[in-house]
């Protein structure tokens, strides 16, 4: 039997905004289950890379849990957080965050030089040449495209191999075909690799290659 691994129920958030309270997610509940490719859908602004950050533990909800491989993310403290983070979830952002001072090879080795990963420089330039830059890992992101930097970006999320890969618009600054090659990737990781991927986006033909997608209404009630 397939096991759950994502399961977000009754989440919600509230912020403090112009003297009244904003509500950006309002009682969302939602299951992932592993292996599975998921799109969360819906224009900017509805929330859906906020609830990317909360299931990374990166902020904490108003109310609701998330339960992410057994753990549950609103209980943990920061050194359970870290861990969690390192040993569950890849996350791929719209603007890569790669370390500009470093190579992609040293942008892809950070997350296994802290691990103490042993022969983490050999096995960055694996995870490059996966993605299709092996010859580009002494290059700098600066000497990189944007397709490029985001291959670099995706090399680095599954460094770790982690059983959850989280993106965030990973195509939204991206030309189309350039976006359509990093999708690929995506669901290649999925296919392949039986990665589980939650992946958010506003680009409905995207959202579409999916297995499944979150219909998102504003202020981000989704509806599975």
């Amino acid at each position: 039997m397939t096991r759950m691994l994502v399961s977000i129920r009754n989440l919600t958030l509230r912020l403090p905004s112009g003297g009244r309270m904003l509500t950006v997610l309002d009682d969302v509940s939602l299951d992932v289950l592993a292996g599975e490719a998921l799109a969360v859908a819906g224009p900017s602004g509805s929330g859906k890379s906020t609830l990317l950050g909360l299931v990374a533990g990166l902020d904490t909800p108003t109310s609701g849990t998330i339960v992410v491989a057994g753990a549950e993310v609103t209980r943990l403290g920061e050194t359970a957080l870290a861990r969690f983070r390192r040993e569950t979830l890849g996350y791929v952002f719209q603007s890569y965050h790669l370390i500009p001072t470093l190579t992609a090879a040293e942008n892809v080795a950070v997350p296994l030089d802290l691990a103490g990963v042993s022969g983490a420089p050999a096995r960055a330039r694996e995870l490059l040449a996966g993605v299709g830059l092996a010859d580009r890992g002494h290059h700098y992101p600066a000497q990189l495209s944007g397709g490029e930097q985001q291959r670099v970006a995706l090399a680095r999320a599954m460094a770790l191999d982690p059983p959850l890969l989280l993106a965030d618009e990973p195509t939204g600054n991206l030309d189309s075909a350039t976006g359509g090659a990093i999708v690929e990737l995506l669901f290649a990781l999925n296919r392949d690799h039986g990665t589980t991927l939650l992946l958010v986006t506003h680009d409905d033909l995207l959202a579409e290659r999916d297995g499944r997608v979150a219909g998102e209404r504003r202020r981000a009630t989704l509806v599975p």
